[in-house]
C-alpha cells in the first residue's frame, strides 16, 4: 500500500519546512497589496466630495442586479456569457482558494459546514466551476488575442494597447484553475493507489481528467506535483491580487463599490459643488474641473473601475461618426494620469490643466450628453457629469467654441439661442384659425401650461409642431395656455453647455413665471424641456410630455383617430427614440402606443431603439456646434431607418426632427423617406 501524500503544511524541501513559505507568501502579498491600495486611495482622498450615501436600499438592489446578477453583460452576448461564467466561477472558487491558503498552514483544514453533505455539494460545484472558467478563459484569450473585436482596438487618440494585460490576466486565471484541479487530482490519485476510498471528483472536470492521467504515476511524482501545484496556485493567487490595482483589472476590486455608488437618478446634472447652495455660487472662485483634484472621489473611482471593454465607445454616437471623442479613452487617460501623478513609489506630482494636457477641447465639446455610454456600461461608470464639469471649467476660463458664442450671447440677452425678440415667441399662434391659445399674462390663467420652448417657438419648420400640439390639447378638451414673452429657454442645453450661472438665472425666471401663472400641470412636446423642468427645476406642478397626453386622451375616448390615409397605407413607419425622452426619462412605450392608436398603421422598430437608440446629434447646444466628423449623426440615423424598411420616421422632439430631416436631404433620400413629429401625425388623424 502506497502512503498518502504529505500536505504543504507537513512537507519539507532540503530540510526546510514548506509551511514557512505557506505563511510568508500571503503575509508579504497582503502587506504589499495594502500598500498599493493605500497609494491608490490618495487621489480619491484629495478629490472633491460627492454625495452618494443616500437611498441605501436602492443601492443594495443595484449591487444585486447589476454587479451580482451581471444584468448588463449579456447585451453583448458572447463576451457577456464568458464574463458571467468567469465571474460566478470566481465567486464559487473564492471559498476554495481561501481554504487552500489555510491548508498550507493547517493540515486538514476545512471550513465549517463543508465537512457535511454541504461540502459534497460545494466541492462538486467548484469542480465544474473551475472547468467552466478554464474553457471560458481559453475562448476569451483566442477572441481577444486573435479575432480582436473592433471595440477593443486602440487609436492615435490613445495608442497604449492593453491587450497584453488582458491576456496575462487570462493566463493567471487559467493557471489558478489548472493548479487547483491538479492539486486535488494528485491527492485523489494517491488515495486510489493506497487502496482507500478516494474523494469524489466530478466527472468530465479538469480534476477528473488529471486524476485519470496521473493515477498510474509514481508516488514521488504525485507528491512533487501536489506540492508544485499548491505553491503555483498560492503564488499566482497572490501575484494576481497585487497585480489587480496596477491596471484595468482594478475593476475586480472596485466594481462592487462603484455600482453601489452609481447615480440613481437620470436626467439631472450634479451641482457645481456639493455643499454649496445655488445662492452661494457667486462666492466660488472657480467653476468646474480644471485640474485633476477638481474631480469628485466618485469620478476617480469611475476611472479606476473602467474595464476597457469598449462598450461605451461602441455605443457613443460621437465616436461612431468620427468625432474626436471616445468615452472609453476619457477614463483610460484619466486613470493613467492618476497612476503617473500618484505613483506607487516617490512623491506625488502636481499636474497642469487637464484641457490640453490629457483632454482636448474638441473631445469634450463633441459630446451630445445622450447618455448611451452610461446606459451600456456594466459597471455604473458616469460620463455626462464629468463632461459638463470640464465644460464648466472651460466656460469659466472664457474658452468657448466660436460657433457657440453667438447662441450663448443670444440666450443671455433674449432668452433664446436665435436672438429673436421675446414678443415673437407666441407668433406661431397667429396661424391657428381653429384653436384659440391663451397667453397667460395680466391675470389670465389656465389649468395646463403648454411650455413650448425656444426651438418650437422660433424655428419656422418647428412652429407647425407647436400648432399640432395645440390642436391636440384643444381636441382633448384641456384648458391650456402659454407663457408667451414671459417664457425663456428651458435651459436644458445651457446647463449641459457648462454655463451654470446663466442656467440659474433662466431657471429662476421661468419658475417665477410658471408659479405666477397659476397652472396645475405642465405639458411640453420638447423632451429637453420635459427633462429639465421635471428633473432640475423645483417647486413646479407635474410635467408631462405630449405623448402621455395623447395616449390618455385616446384611451379615455376624448380623442378619436381616423385610420391611415390612402397615401399612408403603403408606408412603413418607424419611431426614433429621443435621448432625453428615452434613456434619460425611460419613456419608450407612450409614443409607440400613441402611433399604434392610428387604425391600420404599420410600425417597425430600428435595430438600435429604446435604450440603445442612436442620438440625432442635437443635444447640448449641438444644433449650433460645428464639429469635425466623418458623417452626420442624423444621416447615420436615417440610414438605420432605411435598413429597417421604413418610409416615415416619427420623432417626438424638435431637435430630432430638424436633424433627421437634414439627414434625409444629405443622404439623398428625399422623396423616398420623410420625417414627421408625433404631434403632427396625431393631429392629422384627429376626427373632429
Amino acid at each position: 500500500m502506497e502512503p498518502l501524500l504529505q500536505s504543504p503544511a507537513a512537507f519539507d524541501v532540503f530540510g526546510i519546512p514548506t509551511v514557512i513559505f505557506s505563511v510568508l507568501i500571503p503575509v508579504v502579498a497582503v502587506a504589499l497589496f495594502a500598500y498599493i491600495i493605500a497609494k491608490r486611495l490618495a487621489p480619491i482622498v484629495k478629490a472633491r466630495p460627492d454625495y452618494r450615501f443616500d437611498r441605501p436600499v436602492e443601492r443594495v438592489k443595484n449591487i444585486l442586479k447589476i454587479w451580482l446578477a451581471q444584468w448588463r453583460h449579456p447585451r453583448y452576448m458572447m463576451a457577456g456569457v464568458l464574463h458571467i461564467i468567469i465571474f460566478f466561477g470566481f465567486l464559487i472558487l473564492s471559498v476554495r482558494s481561501t481554504e487552500l491558503v489555510i491548508k498550507g498552514i493547517s493540515e486538514g483544514f476545512v471550513f465549517p459546514g463543508l465537512n457535511t453533505f454541504l461540502g459534497d455539494i460545494y466541492y462538486t460545484l467548484k469542480d465544474y466551476a473551475a472547468t467552466a472558467v478554464f474553457f471560458a478563459v481559453v475562448i476569451a484569450a483566442v477572441r481577444r488575442g486573435i479575432f480582436k473585436p473592433e471595440r477593443y482596438q486602440y487609436t492615435e487618440a490613445y495608442p497604449h494597447d492593453h491587450t497584453w494585460e488582458a491576456l496575462l490576466v487570462l493566463f493567471f486565471i487559467a493557471a489558478l484553475m489548472v493548479s487547483e484541479s491538479l492539486f486535488e487530482a494528485c491527492h485523489v490519485a494517491a488515495q486510489i493507489q493506497a487502496g482507500i476510498q478516494p474523494d469524489f471528483l466530478a466527472p468530465a472536470t479538469l480534476g477528473w481528467f488529471f486524476k485519470n492521467l496521473l493515477v498510474d504515476e509514481s508516488h514521488a511524482m504525485l507528491q512533487n506535483l501536489h506540492i508544485i501545484a499548491y505553491y503555483t496556485h498560492d503564488i499566482v493567487f497572490f501575484t494576481f491580487l497585487c497585480f489587480l490595482p496596477l491596471g484595468k483589472h482594478f475593476h475586480v476590486i472596485t466594481s462592487i463599490f462603484n455600482v453601489f455608488f452609481m447615480r440613481l437618478d437620470k436626467g439631472n446634472i450634479r451641482p457645481v459643488r456639493y455643499g454649496v447652495s445655488e445662492d452661494q455660487l457667486d462666492d466660488l472662485e472657480s467653476f468646474g474641473v480644471k485640474k485633476y483634484e477638481d474631480f469628485t472621489w466618485k469620478d476617480v473611482l469611475d476611472f479606476y473601475t473602467c474595464a476597457d471593454c469598449g462598450r461605451c465607445a461602441d455605443n457613443c454616437p460621437a465616436n461612431t461618426v468620427g468625432r474626436p471623442l471616445s468615452p472609453r479613452f476619457i477614463s483610460l487617460k484619466a486613470r493613467d494620469y492618476a497612476f503617473s501623478h500618484y505613483p506607487l513609489m516617490g512623491e506625488f506630482v502636481s499636474g497642469g490643466a487637464l484641457i490640453g494636457d490629457i483632454f482636448s477641447e474638441d473631445e469634450i465639446w463633441s459630446c451630445t450628453t445622450c447618455g448611451a455610454c452610461e446606459e451600456e456600461c456594466p459597471l455604473g461608470i458616469e460620463y455626462i457629469n464629468k463632461i459638463v464639469d470640464l465644460r464648466r471649467g472651460m466656460v469659466d476660463e472664457g474658452n468657448v467654441p466660436q460657433s457657440l458664442q453667438k447662441p450663448l450671447q443670444s440666450l443671455e440677452k433674449r432668452g433664446n439661442p436665435y436672438g429673436m425678440m421675446e414678443k415673437k415667441r407666441a407668433d406661431w399662434t397667429k396661424e391657428l384659425e381653429d384653436v384659440e391659445v391663451k397667453v397667460l399674462e395680466k391675470g389670465e390663467t389656465a389649468e395646463t401650461l403648454y411650455f413650448v420652448d425656444s426651438c418650437t417657438s422660433y424655428d419656422d419648420r418647428m412652429q407647425s409642431v407647436a400648432q399640432a400640439n395645440a390642436r391636440i390639447l384643444c381636441a382633448a378638451g384641456i384648458d391650456f395656455g402659454i407663457l408667451g414673452k414671459a417664457e425663456k429657454d428651458s435651459g436644458n442645453e445651457i446647463r449641459r453647455f457648462g454655463e451654470e450661472m446663466l442656467f440659474q438665472d433662466i431657471k429662476a425666471h421661468n419658475t417665477e413665471a410658471i408659479q405666477n401663472s397659476g397652472v396645475k400641470r405642465i405639458v411640453t412636446g420638447d423632451p429637453h424641456a420635459y427633462n429639465v423642468l421635471k428633473n432640475e427645476y423645483t417647486g413646479l406642478p407635474p410635467v408631462e410630455h405630449i405623448s402621455q397626453v395623447i395616449l390618455q386622451a385616446v384611451k379615455s375616448g376624448k380623442i378619436k383617430l381616423s385610420g391611415v390615409t390612402e397615401e399612408e397605407k403603403d408606408k412603413v413607419f418607424v419611431y426614433h427614440d429621443p435621448c432625453y425622452l428615452g434613456r434619460h426619462n425611460k419613456m419608450y412605450e407612450e409614443p409607440r402606443s400613441s402611433i399604434d392608436c392610428i387604425p391600420g398603421i404599420r410600425r417597425v422598430d430600428m435595430l438600435r431603439s429604446r435604450d440603445r437608440s442612436f442620438c440625432c446629434g442635437g443635444g447640448g447646444l449641438m444644433l449650433f456646434y460645428e464639429p469635425t466628423e466623418d458623417e452626420r449623426m442624423g444621416v447615420r440615423r436615417v440610414k438605420m431607418a432605411q435598413q429597417a424598411g421604413a418610409h416615415v420616421i416619427v420623432t417626438a422632439c424638435p431637435f430630432c426632427l430638424t436633424n433627421i430631416e437634414d439627414g434625409i436631404k444629405v443622404a439623398g433620400l428625399e422623396g423616398k423617406m420623410e420625417a414627421i413629429d408625433l404631434g403632427e401625425l396625431i393631429a392629422k388623424h384627429i376626427i373632429k
